[in-house]
């Protein structure tokens, strides 16, 4: 693997250069990816509160893949490939539901428990040496955290604890365990991955794309508190008048936890989680967005809202404020994010200069080339490798 020399002391960018044409469209660099991050890393793909129930179950389907999510009956929640270990016949053809104590493949009858193992196959009674323990289903590395459940499509994966050590306690007393969804919106952006995590990662951009953010919260007030790795970000301060993130200004729902600090009452944090994950805590709600790269030039998203389960009972708060503030703001991001990706199709685009107000931006970018095992000076020549 390729030792990279930008120390963190280094930061802020030092010269370093946007990302080279090739990473945002060719189809060979998607493959990659596929490969070395989201078979590799560990992905979030929902909330628990999805599969609240025993035998409750959800299919995850990426780059490929069919995975089936469940909680099985003693209330511990599994995943496992949607793959019959006889013909390969999917077992799931519902997207969700209920499960009552097994999983049966519609094929051949083969059947299984909730916690993978095989059961039940006809006709195999009499075959030689054929042991029901040595065919359960295959197994899908799992993790939860703070209510979030992410998977590891790689056999031996880093284990969760250790990969994501410097999250586990972080955010807590903001309660995210605790919070329910309260809206969820799909959105199905005409630009490449990268260009969206990218742009979630500065502030640059806003006065200009986001007046009304700017007005909540001005670009300039705020510190990132994690600058270099998987996970980076920081806060923003929200303005004198401003309250939370939405359209009013003001809040649009209960503290997300009794005990939250002052300090937080006045804060907004936004962090990305690599690869697919970016997390915005607010002192009455936390939004988080899920991304699927779909092609080189196509990322679908999945945007959540969670709040105190108080705030959602019937006509205690208007949660829609906050929702339609993000919703606005998210739509001018996705925006300017297909205009990037539109002006690098074209042979005129070169690599261009980070800004001082891009660090985190730049600190994305050369995790991914760790992750990718780039040779750094085969891309940029003039900052070592």
């Amino acid at each position: 693997m390729t030792t990279i020399n930008w120390r963190p002391r280094e930061l802020p960018t030092h010269g370093q250069m946007t990302l080279p044409r090739k990473y945002f469209l060719e189809p060979e660099i998607l493959e990659e990816e596929f490969q070395r991050l989201f078979t590799r890393q560990w992905l979030c793909v929902d909330r628990e509160e999805r599969i609240a129930g025993r035998g409750d179950f959800f299919l995850h389907e990426f780059a490929g893949e069919s995975i089936i999510i469940l909680r099985d009956q003693g209330g511990t929640v599994r995943a496992f490939y949607n793959v019959c270990r006889h013909r390969g016949s999917k077992l799931c053809e519902e997207h969700q539901g209920q499960l009552s104590e097994t999983i049966q493949c519609p094929y051949h009858a083969w059947t299984y428990g909730l916690d993978g193992r095989l059961i039940g196959a006809p006709a195999t009674h009499d075959l030689e040496g054929f042991r029901k323990q040595d065919w359960p289903l295959h197994a899908v590395p799992v993790a939860t955290w703070e209510g979030f459940i992410f998977i590891n499509l790689s056999p031996d994966p880093v284990p969760f604890e250790e990969s994501h050590a410097p999250l586990l306690d972080r955010f807590r007393r903001f309660n995210i365990a605790g919070l329910k969804v309260g809206k969820t919106i799909e959105y199905d952006v005409k630009a490449n991955w990268k260009l969206v995590v990218q742009n979630y990662s500065e502030c640059y951009h806003c006065p200009l794309v986001h007046p009304t953010l700017t007005k909540r919260t001005p670009p300039t007030l705020g510190e990132n508190d994690l600058v270099d790795g998987p996970f980076l970000g920081g806060y923003m301060i929200l303005a004198n008048d401003a309250k939370s993130m939405t359209m009013s200004g003001r809040v649009c729902g209960l503290p997300v936890d009794p005990g939250l600090p002052a300090e937080d009452h006045d804060r907004v944090y936004y962090y990305s989680i690599m690869p697919n994950m970016l997390l915005s805590l607010h002192p009455d709600y936390v939004m988080y967005h899920v991304l699927w790269p779909v092609a080189p030039d196509r990322t679908q998203i999945f945007c959540h809202w969670l709040f105190n389960p108080k705030s959602l009972e019937p006509g205690a708060f208007d949660i829609e404020d906050g929702v339609k503030f993000w919703d606005m703001t998210n739509r001018e991001d996705w925006h300017v994010c297909e205009l990037s990706q539109a002006g690098i199709t074209s042979r005129a685009y070169t690599s261009g200069p980070y800004s001082r107000r891009e660090t985190v931006s730049a600190a994305f970018d050369r995790d991914y080339i760790r992750a990718m095992e780039h040779p750094l000076n085969t891309i940029f020549p003039n900052q070592g490798g």
